[in-house]
């Protein structure tokens, strides 16, 4: 692959949490070589406010995004698309829009934070764990050598990052 800026979009059903998530970090981490997006299949319609809490808590500005449909980005004049991860379980099942362009693609799962009930705490906790899980993917994804790697070769190594393990902070 060549060496410029990709386009990423990260899908979950709601994009309130995960995805928005991961768009937050992508933007950061891959500044300069990744632009990041996210949407939904099924969007609520706002960011949930654990995850601005959990954003703000790890020193991100959590204005700016917003919960939007992926519809979006399989209209004309959307951004063309290098990459689509679907990060949770539901709109890894569910049949999505063709991206032109053929992205590559693959499911990076994870338990969702907004369905935990419980205490603050444990709410909290939750996103945090969901913010740890994605940044140590995103932080791989973002470190491959895009140029030194084939298409074959790419698209294993992304199937390998969805099935890392977060590592513990010390």
């Amino acid at each position: 692959m060549e060496d410029r800026v990709y386009n990423v979009l990260f899908l979950c059903t709601g994009n309130s949490a995960r995805s928005i998530i991961a768009e937050a970090i992508l933007d950061r981490v891959g500044a300069g070589r990744f632009k990041a997006y996210s949407a939904g299949s099924r969007p609520k319609g706002e960011v949930n406010p654990y995850t601005v809490a959990v954003l703000e808590k790890s020193g991100f500005k959590a204005d700016g995004y917003r919960s939007k449909s992926w519809s979006e980005f399989a209209e004309p004049g959307a951004p063309p698309l290098d990459f689509v991860f679907t990060v949770c379980d539901d709109a890894a099942k569910e049949e999505c829009p063709y991206w032109p362009g053929q992205p590559m693609t693959a499911h990076w799962g994870l338990p969702d934070p907004a369905a935990v009930e419980g205490t603050e705490i444990e709410k909290h906790l939750a996103f945090a764990d969901a913010f740890r899980m994605l940044n140590n993917r995103i932080s791989i994804f973002a470190s491959l050598p895009m140029k030194g790697l084939d298409k074959l070769s790419l698209q294993r190594r992304l199937e390998e990052i969805g099935k890392a393990k977060p590592v513990d902070a010390p």
